[in-house]
């Protein structure tokens, strides 16, 4: 990658645990997928720091894609405008001999989505009710805190947010209706909450998180690409995944540990008749924190959280 690519996709993301990611995959040749190519910050770390290495880019993002085909001048990169949640299909259009190397997967939002006002997606800045991080979304967030019912706003408040006020806040939205801006919806938030937990955390927080996560079917999605991603890799590949709260982090938790079982049979049986295999290896006993200088240096990589496999039997 050029230096025009550098400058620009750090402006556009700042990526987390680049030293943890590359050292994962120092010792891979082939391709990787990069599921959430964004600025492209970690493929353009991982390229330098291993040159055995190709890139199958992969977001969903218009910015995104059209920053890295504006800027990236190496042969080394292919990138495919598409949402990671149709890596299966994805892989047998690019790779249909299967040569596949490992996976990265950034989930979240990346800081230019955050810092674009017109995307929707901070409660710091007025922007349209939009949140959509594609144009494969099927409906934006204006839809749901316009048109959803109270019941459902709670719903996905409590099941994506973990908000423990979401009733209150699912009443306070409609009642407030239309609501025009997220400078609204954060205010409609913050005076339904009790005064108490507005001196903690932005009380808006856990509101856009939910509505985000249901603009864009993420944890859907997620759970689809992960399984591709270990379904296909190689024997000897790795799956990278840094999460950004804790229900992706339980998808992925879930899913490595369940990977790397060997018998699943009843505890009673006195012996195996299962005959299962374990699939992958972790590389991650516990979830791998940012450092305080990187935390220092990035604020927003404060809540990410690392976790690795390696793919052991077919």
């Amino acid at each position: 990658m050029n230096q025009t690519t550098t400058s620009q996709t750090d402006s556009y993301h700042q990526p987390v645990m680049v030293e943890e990611v590359t050292s994962l995959f120092a010792e891979t040749t082939g391709l990787i997928v990069d599921a959430t190519f964004g600025g492209g910050g970690h493929s353009r770390a991982l390229l330098e720091s291993n040159p055995r290495l190709l890139i199958l880019g992969i977001d969903r993002d218009p910015d995104a894609m059209s920053l890295a085909r504006a800027g990236i001048d190496d042969p080394r990169v292919h990138l495919v405008a598409a949402n990671f949640g149709d890596l299966g299909k994805i892989l047998a259009q690019e790779v249909p001999d299967g040569d596949f190397f490992g996976a990265l997967f950034d989930l979240g939002v990346s800081s230019h989505q955050l810092d674009t006002a017109d995307r929707g997606f901070s409660y710091h800045s007025s922007g349209p009710l939009d949140m959509r991080m594609g144009p494969d979304a099927t409906h934006s967030a204006a839809d749901i805190v316009n048109r959803w019912s109270a019941d459902e706003i709670a719903r996905i408040l409590r099941e994506y947010g973990e908000e423990r006020f979401a009733w209150r806040i699912a009443n306070a939205i409609v009642k407030g209706r239309p609501v025009v801006d997220t400078l609204q919806l954060a205010s409609l938030v913050a005076d339904a909450v009790p005064a108490a937990a507005r001196r903690r955390k932005h009380p808006a927080r856990r509101t856009f998180q939910a509505i985000r996560i249901a603009v864009n079917g993420e944890l859907a999605a997620l759970a689809a690409g992960l399984d591709a991603a270990l379904n296909a890799v190689r024997p000897g590949g790795r799956v990278v995944v840094i999460s950004y709260h804790s229900l992706e982090d339980r998808i992925v938790k879930r899913r490595f540990v369940a990977g790397a079982t060997d018998c699943t049979c009843p505890p009673d049986l006195p012996v195996c008749v299962c005959d299962t295999a374990a699939e992958l290896r972790l590389m991650t006993r516990k979830a791998t924190r940012p450092g305080p200088v990187e935390i220092e240096n990035n604020p927003r990589a404060r809540s990410a959280l690392l976790r690795a496999v390696e793919k052991v039997a077919s």
